[in-house]
């Protein structure tokens, strides 16, 4: 097995994406970063490269995850040319407000970010992890996604899935010694969370850097210590 540790964060320009990919190659892994913004991308690549000289240089890809040819044939690139993955980050996804008011192509549109994409990177990745024996896997769900809130029937059924999803591989890949964690954050202090007008200032939301420091916390556990799921409630969201 090589020893460049290497992960995949999906959403990788902005946000919570941004700021995992910071965290992971300041603890020397090699980022492969996906993002449908190239500028974006290359800022964050630019930044590790300057901050952590002595890490890997980022690779990136720029992919909107509707294209599932091209999402397909990115990563079968990357299995490729990668003797192993070590990480996993599906954190890229979307919100829109409604439920039931929503148009069907609203609900097949969320679905497909939030949902569909996750399970291209999954089916495509899980058996390089599975030849190797090892691999954490990261899936960025919701507190909307275990609790159902008005006005957000779209969004909580993609997140909805993306748990339940999550917890069934947890318990299939224990087996080849690859761990499965589904992050349930409230309102996290991002562009989405914003313009979602989230019930709160940016200040008493939950801070992109407690999800990079989640994650960094749960891959220096040790081998035999699994996480299901992880709520993050912002004090103000605590119902």
């Amino acid at each position: 097995m090589s020893s460049i540790l290497t992960a995949i964060v999906s959403g990788a320009n902005r946000g919570i994406g941004r700021e995992i990919s910071l965290s992971l190659a300041a603890e020397g892994y090699k980022t492969l970063l996906f993002g449908r913004n190239e500028s974006e991308l290359e800022d964050v690549s630019n930044e590790i490269s300057i901050k952590y000289p002595l890490s890997p240089k980022p690779e990136i890809y720029i992919c909107d995850l509707n294209d599932t040819d091209k999402l397909t044939s990115l990563l079968d690139e990357i299995v490729e040319n990668n003797t192993s993955i070590d990480v996993l980050v599906n954190n890229a996804g979307i919100y829109k407000s409604g439920s039931h008011e929503n148009t069907l192509a609203d609900f097949e549109n969320i679905l497909s970010i939030n949902l569909s994409a996750p399970f291209i990177f999954l089916k495509k990745i899980i058996p390089q992890m599975k030849s190797q024996q090892s691999g954490y896997i990261f899936n960025v769900a919701s507190r909307a996604g275990k609790i159902g809130f008005e006005q957000s029937g779209l969004y909580s059924s993609s997140k909805f899935a993306l748990v339940g999803l999550s917890e069934s591989i947890y318990r299939e890949l224990s087996k080849f010694n690859i761990k499965v964690t589904a992050l349930c954050p409230s309102f996290v202090n991002t562009e989405m969370a914003i313009n979602a007008s989230a019930p709160m200032e940016p200040k008493e939301m939950i801070q992109v850097e407690d999800l990079s420091n989640t994650i960094k916390y749960l891959l220096k556990l040790s081998k035999n210590a699994y996480v299901r799921e992880l709520w993050i409630d912002s004090r103000l969201a605590i119902i």
